[in-house]
């Protein structure tokens, strides 16, 4: 691909950086959308190949990540927010462009991640059949008052439960005896506004992901991913897709983004995000978020019809499109390329797939087209065993089921984020913690990583923290 290799040449005598390839596993983790960042604000870039005017749609989408909601007729936010939310803007969950983190006392609300909720069946889509009174996401958060001082207010309105998280920890042991600690979270739901959830209802919590490299995913052939399962069962595994409803084009289709893979794109996964976390209605969801009980709720003045507007939902999309992936970090060490060699060899990378190829014509945003990346994911489902179930299928997904998360730029995550919390509800407080979650399909890995002596742990720590 001459024309790659032309722009990457461009990225590295732009930026005056020269890095020794080692094989085909260079530094540039994201080819030309690849940063060389490795502070605060290493999530959050703009791929180095935008054109300038893409550069401006970025920019602007990027003012509406960070930019509040606020209730209609107040000021210094867009009109639109709630009745009820999780959060009135993107970056408060996603500060930075990385990941949330669970309170760290037992009387702080939930504030980064939030709470799914449905019963059992699904609707005729395939959709998660959502709660009567709370519907798909528990909301803790309302606008009890802000509304009170314009003319259209009727009454504060109710958030519709208060959400905090205990710990249980337990003790796990590597095999040469030196000992980690695990933590499960319990939730704890109060306050509840609209009844009793009942004994049908399944709950999930999670923590939000980060958000940087989403494009080169979504521009992944779904022929790739299906060619990886059916590779992946000559070693025992059943990655598998899961296919969601595409609400756009009204159909079925494989779910990329999510925890479970449950939203098909990226533009779908922000409209959806705004709806159920923010209270903001679009296009694609036109109906404020509430259930035929909260009548409160449903009184509420709404900021705009829709309040996410087309041209924002449109600077929102390639903001994310766009978000570049950071350099991998120390790439020449010994000991990381050691690491790398022992994931390999504990066939963490069946699943967590090194690299990937995006498509040869990627319409949306043409400079993801024929990218090569370092992902380590394979998008696809994998049975994680019961210590992971959350009870709480979604689509094809099972309890058990969860999609492989990405690993770029994990060592970036306290930097950028603060604390590292990981896995879909924040449990793991670091990499070992993680490793050790991990059943199911996954054991066989696990157990090869306990079994290692500690100097060959610490290797496969390192690399990990420099993908």
């Amino acid at each position: 691909m001459p024309k790659l290799a032309k722009a990457l040449a461009f990225i590295l005598i732009a930026s005056a950086w020269s890095v020794r390839a080692l094989d085909d596993r260079s530094a540039l983790s994201a080819s030309t959308f690849t940063v060389l960042r490795a502070d605060a604000h290493a999530y959050a870039q703009p791929a180095p190949s935008l054109s300038e005017r893409q550069q401006e749609i970025f920019l602007r989408g990027r003012a509406h990540f960070d930019r509040p909601w606020v209730v209609f007729g107040l000021t210094g936010g867009d009109w639109g927010l709630g009745p009820t939310y999780v959060a009135d803007r993107c970056s408060v969950c996603h500060a930075g462009g990385g990941r949330g983190a669970p309170p760290e006392a037992p009387n702080e609300q939930l504030h980064s991640m939030l709470v799914r909720v449905s019963v059992p069946g699904d609707r005729l889509n395939g959709t998660p059949r959502p709660h009567p009174h709370y519907g798909d996401q528990l909301q803790n958060r309302a606008l009890q008052g802000q509304s009170i001082e314009t003319l259209h207010a009727y009454a504060p309105v109710p958030a519709e439960a208060e959400l905090y998280v205990e710990w249980e920890e337990h003790e796990v042991a590597f095999a040469d005896g030196e000992t980690a600690r695990l933590r499960r979270p319990k939730l704890r739901i109060e306050r509840l506004a609209f009844g009793e959830l009942g004994t049908q209802a399944m709950l999930s919590l999670r923590n939000a992901p980060p958000i940087f490299g989403l494009g080169l995913l979504e521009a992944v052939p779904e022929e790739t991913l299906l060619d990886l399962a059916a590779r992946q069962r000559a070693h025992g595994l059943n990655g598998r897709p899961n296919y969601v409803w595409d609400a756009t084009n009204q159909r079925r289709t494989l779910g990329r983004f999510g925890w479970k893979a449950n939203q098909p794109s990226v533009r779908q996964q922000i409209a959806a995000a705004a709806w159920g976390d923010m209270g903001v209605t679009s296009s694609l969801f036109p109906r404020q978020n509430c259930s035929d009980v909260q009548t409160l709720c449903r009184q509420e003045v709404p900021g705009n019809d829709p309040e996410l507007t087309d041209s924002q939902w449109d600077e929102l999309e390639i903001w994310t499109l766009g978000l570049a992936v950071p350099a991998r970090r120390n790439w020449d060490d010994a000991e990381v390329q050691r690491g790398a060699r022992l994931f390999e060899s504990a066939q963490c990378d069946h699943c967590h797939v090194p690299t990937l190829v995006t498509a040869d014509v990627y319409a949306r945003l043409p400079q993801l087209s024929r990218q090569m990346f370092h992902a380590y994911t394979d998008l696809l489902l994998h049975d994680m065993g019961e210590a992971l179930s959350d009870g709480r299928p979604d689509f094809e997904a099972g309890a058990r089921d969860w999609r492989t998360p990405p690993l770029w730029g994990l060592g970036l995550s306290e930097r950028v984020n603060g604390r590292g919390a990981l896995m879909h509800d924040g449990r793991a407080r670091n990499v070992v913690e993680a490793i050790f979650w991990h059943g199911g399909e996954a054991q066989a890995a696990r157990e090869s990583f306990r079994r290692m002596p500690k100097a060959e742990r610490a290797a496969l720590i390192k690399f990990l923290q420099a993908i």
